[in-house]
């Protein structure tokens, strides 16, 4: 005798196709889940720094003999290194500002850190820009023993406007900071950004994009 199983009825069949979809959508759900968490895995993995550092010291060194390769940059021995290595003397010396910025340092930003510039003598403004959109200018007279932080990556300056030696220091979170200042980047580049761009860009006169382009960009970094 075979065995015939009975039709599904209207509200049977109505029952299996919500279940039907109920287990599409979980599944999906699952699958998101597990999109979501590989993404978020490797976002983390993908996260950058500067990388630890493998000795207690590294002496900047120009070239390779008597040095050891750390952190991509060429260090001194550290057996070789002396207290010479870490003096400096001649902070309280006027630095040479006889040249096109004189007392300024120009728009720059450090693509990889932040600054902390810290008065000693003198009266410095400075100042940053925000990002796009907004460019928000924050500036700041600073005076002896004041402090100012400049954010990573945004462009930034520093004036002498008092009537006297200005002396600062300043510190940067980073190995390798990098500086781009501005005005050098685009008008002298090498080799030269299309001057028609520029005037476009700028909303200058051709003429006067080559002008600048002409000129010697003393880095004041």
């Amino acid at each position: 005798m075979q065995n015939f199983s009975s039709p599904l009825t209207s509200a049977q069949r109505i029952v299996k196709i919500v279940r039907d979809k109920t287990l599409a959508i979980m599944k999906k759900g699952v699958s998101f889940l597990v999109t979501v968490a590989l993404l978020a895995l490797a976002s983390s993995l993908a996260s950058a720094s500067d990388p630890s550092p493998l000795q207690d010291t590294c002496v900047a060194i120009a070239e390779s003999k008597n040095a050891v390769f750390v952190n991509g940059k060429f260090c001194k021995n550290p057996n070789l290194t002396k207290a010479e290595d870490f003096f400096y003397s001649g902070l309280d010396k006027p630095g040479n500002v006889s040249n096109p910025v004189g007392s300024a340092n120009p728009p720059h930003t450090h693509p990889r850190a932040t600054e902390i510039l810290t008065v000693l003598e003198g009266t410095l403004l400075v100042g940053f820009v925000t990002s796009n959109p907004e460019n928000r200018l924050f500036t700041k007279v600073l005076n002896k023993g004041d402090v100012f932080v400049f954010p990573i990556g945004l462009i930034h300056f520093q004036f002498n406007i008092g009537h006297t030696n200005a002396v600062a220091i300043a510190g940067l979170s980073r190995q390798n900071p990098g500086v781009i200042t501005i005005a050098n980047a685009v008008f002298g580049s090498d080799p030269a950004i299309d001057p028609d761009f520029l005037a476009r860009a700028f909303q200058l006169d051709k003429n006067v994009v080559k002008n600048l382009q002409s000129r010697f960009w003393y880095d004041n970094n």
